[in-house]
């Protein structure tokens, strides 16, 4: 298969995951975090997308396919676009941007601040971990912690945050999370930072992080949470610290 074929697949079939969260789950099932219940089906797509980047670590056709994709991206370059730097937040923040804009989603300002949070440390120590156990070279052999990839975690992490805040709003705020998230993925190849498996299973750890955050919330909200004190303002922005970028979080309590 010819390799940009393959990375197309892959990431549209990483884009249908939230197609697939609306055949899978009915109103009932959806409405808030108190009755969002764990299902099975749900990780299939993640689990495959983790799957197959692990797979790749010692396969030595998916390494031909990495090798296939990364020569054919860098014949076409003439300039690297960063714009995956800044996209990888995109969909988080617009999930408080639209509530300051007016539309409420799912949860109160508190509750989706605590499953943001939980999401990002499930995700930012997984992939961290895996970085620091692979050691995977990068394309362009600037270091060595290119697996996983942790932009397109982040990206895949907010997209879904957005999809389970806003679905029920407009399935097409959630499909446009999906939509910057693999973007973000896509630029990372295309920067020459990446390699196909890299991003893949940033994808998968992204997507998964957020649900578990959601389905563990009941708990991390009754024992980790215990104030009864509200949130009267708070903000989400990114960071860059002169090395590293991140996401910040202020929260105001009354």
């Amino acid at each position: 298969m010819n390799p940009t074929k393959h990375l197309l697949i892959l990431l549209i079939s990483a884009l249908s995951y939230g197609y697939l969260n609306a055949q899978e789950l009915s109103k009932k099932d959806s409405l808030n975090t108190e009755n969002i219940k764990f299902n099975y089906k749900q990780l299939i797509i993640p689990t495959a997308l983790i799957g197959y980047g692990v797979i790749g670590l010692g396969s030595d056709d998916l390494k031909d396919f990495n090798l296939g994709i990364r020569n054919e991206v860098t014949d076409d370059i003439d300039g690297k676009i960063t714009v995956d730097d800044f996209s990888q937040y995109a969909p988080a923040l617009s999930v408080y941007a639209l509530n300051l804009a007016g539309i409420k989603g799912k949860n109160n300002l508190r509750d989706r601040s605590i499953i943001l949070g939980t999401s990002l440390l499930l995700m930012t120590g997984t992939v961290t971990g895996l970085k620091k156990l692979t050691k995977v070279e990068r394309p362009d052999g600037s270091d060595f912690n290119s697996f996983p990839s942790g932009h397109t975690a982040t990206a895949f992490a907010g997209a879904e945050f957005m999809w389970q805040e806003y679905k029920d709003v407009s399935v097409w705020y959630g499909i446009s999370g999906y939509i910057v998230a693999t973007g973000t993925g896509f630029f990372r190849i295309y920067n020459n930072k990446h390699w196909l498996t890299d991003v893949a299973t940033g994808a998968g750890i992204g997507i998964l992080s957020t649900k578990v955050a959601y389905w563990i919330f009941p708990y991390v909200n009754k024992h980790v949470f215990k104030s009864k004190k509200n949130i009267s303002s708070g903000m989400v922005a990114p960071f860059y610290n002169g090395k590293q970028m991140g996401l910040g979080m202020i929260l105001n309590l009354k």
